[in-house]
């Protein structure tokens, strides 16, 4: 802590801070104080986030807290650090990294509270250290959406902005989002440990995560009596429900280098990211990724090529490479397992699979012969689906929210109406009406409405709330928060938000720097 900050007041906003972090010792971070924020304002805030850490339902009036949150004053029981870690970045590695631009502050209630675009530390590298207002906007918005959606996540409590300039592709305007997590430690932190050969620092981390966030492989291990390989096999399926959540939903992460990948299997650092417009399986959303390296259909193949990377940064202490291959095994069948079931909910067909399919099935139904060929008609159902979708490029959201009204009523025109092949819709239509069991529509549709959202974060309605909050107008960032943290209700006032993207959306491009 430098001594301008030592001589304002310590803020004491009654939470209860934890350090654990911290206490690994300073061959895992920099103890640093951010830098602060000139001139700060309340840009936006999310009160299902400050419910997670015990804030009361006033924290946002609060000054002493805007200027915590900008960087601006201590507060009571923090050890503000930047943590090292190293990485691949587009498949290749990229050395030592670090958090460059972000302050973790401390532990509260189980959540870790991060300052990003706090300053400058000693891993920004030729950044600035700074967040600007798009960005974080986008980071606030993300987080809460994909957590309403039932995605893992980090989570975002608010954003505070300021008239400080920050130079990018032009000048822009600073920011900062404070952001939680249960814990940011990435595959890139065991990997910059692992490729120094510090393997007691390794093993101290290693043991550190699998104390507080895996006991379970402690106390009863998957793969024999080896602790770290049946990590790492949680660690891979974690990973592998969060990227079939991804999929289902239409999720285009942007930049999943090493790095940015999250050791608890959460969605982490928002940047160049998107939701599907129209169905593209090879959609770039990331204007800088030249060659598709993170496209859409290829996230499960990214996903398991970073745990291949975590897997070696971990032989170490694993010992044995094929429980090390045994425990990546496992990302397949746990994402092919994971991705059918929530298809099938958006489909609104779980109900009729057997038992043993691991996907869902009533507590009452009982496997036949005729069985294999059940879950076999619903795989191809899927895959055609998507294929139907792909071939006249149909709106993700809007297919999959009509769909569940259309089964409700009965009513499949609007659905048709999306689709420039009639009768190929026609003959998928049939298909799945025979798998629909007509007893149960009601239900069903139901449970479609709950998982096939009417709101999602497009990236023209981010563009246009930022557009408004650039000029002090901040109603379009807290009128997409409303609607994205209930997202399937219906909010006949945002009906706008649910609609068809305009023609200009597809040519906003998004970059790394967003």
């Amino acid at each position: 802590m430098n001594v301008a900050q030592e001589c304002y007041q310590i803020v004491d906003a009654g939470l209860t801070w934890r350090n654990r972090f911290h206490a690994l010792g300073p061959r895992f971070y920099t103890p640093l104080a951010p830098q602060p924020l000139p001139a700060p304002y309340w840009v936006a805030h999310s009160q299902a986030s400050a419910a997670l850490i015990g804030l009361n339902a006033h924290w946002a009036e609060s000054d002493a807290l805007l200027q915590v949150l900008s960087g601006n004053q201590p507060m009571s029981g923090t050890q503000p650090l930047a943590s090292v870690y190293s990485g691949h970045q587009f498949g290749h590695w990229a050395g030592q990294l670090g958090d460059g631009r972000a302050i973790l502050l401390g532990e509260t209630q189980g959540w870790e509270i991060q300052l990003k675009g706090s300053g400058l530390t000693p891993y920004s590298r030729m950044g600035d250290g700074r967040a600007v207002l798009r960005s974080s906007i986008r980071e606030f918005l993300c987080s809460e959406a994909m957590a309403a959606l039932g995605i893992p996540t980090t989570r975002a409590l608010c954003i505070t902005g300021s008239d400080a300039p920050v130079m990018r592709e032009t000048v822009e305007t600073a920011a900062v989002v404070t952001r939680l997590a249960p814990s940011f430690i990435r595959f890139g932190h065991f990997e910059h440990f692992a490729s120094r050969s510090q393997t007691t620092e390794l093993q101290t981390l290693a043991d550190f995560v699998i104390d507080h966030f895996y006991p379970a492989c402690r106390r009863q291990p998957a793969l024999g009596d080896n602790v770290y390989a049946s990590w790492l096999q949680a660690v891979v399926e974690r990973t592998a429900v969060m990227v079939a959540h991804w999929q289902a939903v239409g999720f285009c992460h942007g930049v999943m280098n090493t790095d940015n990948m999250s050791i608890l299997g959460l969605t982490i650092d928002y940047g160049p990211f998107a939701f599907l417009d129209a169905f593209d399986p090879g959609f770039i959303c990331n204007h800088t990724d030249r060659s598709g390296r993170y496209a859409f259909d290829a996230q499960p193949q990214i996903a398991h090529w970073n745990l291949y990377a975590l897997a070696h940064a971990l032989l170490p202490l694993i010992q044995q490479p094929t429980l090390a291959e045994q425990a990546l095994a496992a990302f397949e069948p746990t994402y092919k397992r994971t991705y059918q079931r929530l298809m099938l909910a958006k489909l609104g067909l779980g109900s009729v699979l057997p038992p043993e399919s691991g996907i869902k099935a009533h507590a009452d139904s009982h496997p036949t012969e005729s069985d294999d060929g059940v879950v076999q008609s619903m795989s191809a159902l899927i895959r055609d689906t998507l294929a139907l979708l792909a071939q006249d490029r149909v709106d993700y959201t809007i297919f999959w929210r009509r769909l569940s009204h259309a089964r409700a009523s009965g009513h499949y025109e609007p659905v048709r109406d999306l689709f420039i092949s009639r009768p190929a819709f026609d003959g998928w239509l049939r298909r799945y009406q025979a798998l629909v069991d007509p007893s149960d529509n009601g239900i069903q549709a139901h449970g479609m409405r709950q998982v096939n959202p009417k709101y999602v974060l497009r990236n023209y309605l981010a563009e246009q709330a930022i557009e408004a909050a650039r000029q002090k107008d901040f109603s379009g960032v807290a009128n997409l928060l409303t609607v994205l943290q209930q997202p399937c209700d219906d909010h006949p006032a945002f009906e706008a938000l649910a609609g068809f993207p305009p023609d200009w959306a597809s040519k906003i491009e998004i970059s790394c720097s967003s």
